[in-house]
């Protein structure tokens, strides 16, 4: 940080003071540049109802940090600085803003409340001048003039609210967001409520709230949500989420079904890994791939929204009289991150009186089924079941059905 130097009995200038601040100001500016980046951060602001309640709500202290200029127009007098800061607006008291209410009955309004920094000059007050000719009488403003001058350079959080219009009861829009400022939360008010309740107030899908203090935070991911094919369906982004890892597994192919010759193994399903960005808020559709139902069929295909995707592996091929049946194919697998397809199942062998049908194959940190055994070709033994993630069936001996795959499976991590 850069200091000032003063000497003894040397006339202070008030320069001196003046850059104090704006030394002061720039190194706090580059150490939240250090910690939050340069995309404005929202800390505090709570919205709550009043107290008692009302048609009011109240928007507690916090601060706003936001990237801008060290200083647009001149400092007392240091010049215009122009050069680019992360600048800190601070409200150290609650604000208070009244909605109302939709005049027609059945319909409601949503109300956005958006924040930006606000820098402002004031404190208007006549300063004392020294004067020269006459020491003991100061002037009052510069050369007497009695002119008022702003005594403080304040950065604050701007606050306002912002009206939708009123429509239908879940048909009604909120309003977007101004260039600038960003959103903190849409309050819904129905026609016909007496007072504003903490049911009526949402955050705003992108705000940028700080969701983590430091004494909360570990390394690496923390939070985790894993889905099967009986929990599939969509995942909300929670607030604060920018970025997460995602991990997909395809569903795993079944063994080929025995005959006078035994069933080649089912393959593993692909597996994608990666980190992606995401919005808070969003909704991420998430499909989870069941293992193959049953003998000779393929696995399932898992994905992650549009940014991760595997594929099922592929079934083993049946027994028959002219020979022992083949392994399918691995699943494939799609993403900006890390991809590997599925191990192929196994062939199946025969080594009079011994016989072993194709094991299943493996999906990336799974094994699959290991391979059935009978000491003749018509034993009739049922293929294994793949159980890991993304596991193939083994397939069948005689008239033994092939092994079913094992469901696949996508965890996200944030």
């Amino acid at each position: 940080m850069d200091r000032q130097i003063v000497y003894p009995a040397s006339i202070p200038l008030d320069t001196d003071i003046l850059g104090i601040q704006r030394n002061v100001m720039v190194a706090l500016g580059y150490l939240a540049q250090v910690t939050l980046g340069i995309t404005t951060v929202v800390d505090g602001l709570a919205c709550t109802p009043t107290s008692p309640t009302s048609m009011s709500v109240s928007i507690g202290p916090g601060s706003i940090t936001q990237f801008g200029v060290i200083d647009s127009t001149a400092f007392g007098s240091l010049p215009a600085l122009n050069d680019p800061l992360v600048r800190l607006g601070v409200n150290v008291a609650s604000t208070e803003f009244n909605v109302l209410l939709p005049t027609v009955p059945g319909q409601s309004i949503n109300y956005l409340v958006e924040a930006s920094f606000l820098e402002t000059d004031a404190t208007p007050v006549v300063l004392p001048y020294y004067n020269a000719q006459n020491p003991a009488q100061p002037y009052s403003g510069p050369n007497g003039s009695g002119v008022l001058q702003n005594t403080q350079r304040l950065q604050s959080v701007q606050l306002q609210v912002k009206a939708g219009a009123p429509a239908s009861t879940g048909m009604q829009a909120t309003p977007s967001v101004d260039l600038g400022w960003v959103g903190l939360y849409i309050i819904t008010v129905p026609y016909g409520q007496a007072s504003v309740s903490a049911s009526n107030i949402s955050v705003y899908p992108t705000a940028p709230f700080v969701t983590w203090k430091l004494p909360q935070l570990s390394p690496g991911t923390h939070n985790i949500a894993a889905f099967g094919p009986t929990t599939q369906g969509g995942w909300q982004v929670p607030a604060g989420v920018s970025s997460v890892k995602a991990r997909v597994w395809g569903g795993g192919g079944a063994g080929g079904t025995g005959s006078s010759e035994p069933g080649g193994g089912g393959a593993g399903g692909g597996y994608s890994e990666g980190f992606y960005g995401v919005t808070p808020g969003e909704v991420i559709a998430v499909t989870v791939g069941s293992g193959s139902a049953g003998s000779g069929s393929v696995g399932g295909s898992s994905s992650f929204g549009a940014l991760a995707s595997a594929l099922g592996g592929q079934a083993g091929v049946d027994g028959f009289p002219s020979g022992s049946g083949a392994g399918g194919a691995g699943g494939a697998a799609s993403g900006s991150g890390f991809t590997v397809s599925g191990s192929p199942g196994g062939s199946a062998f025969v080594s009079s009186p011994n016989v072993m049908s194709g094991a299943g194959g493996g999906a990336f940190g799974c094994a699959g089924a290991v391979s059935a055994v009978g000491v003749a070709a018509n034993a009739n033994v049922t293929g294994i079941n793949g159980i890991s993630p993304g596991a193939g069936g083994s397939g069948g001996i005689g008239s033994g059905l092939g092994g079913t795959g094992g469901p696949g499976l996508v965890i996200v991590e944030w």
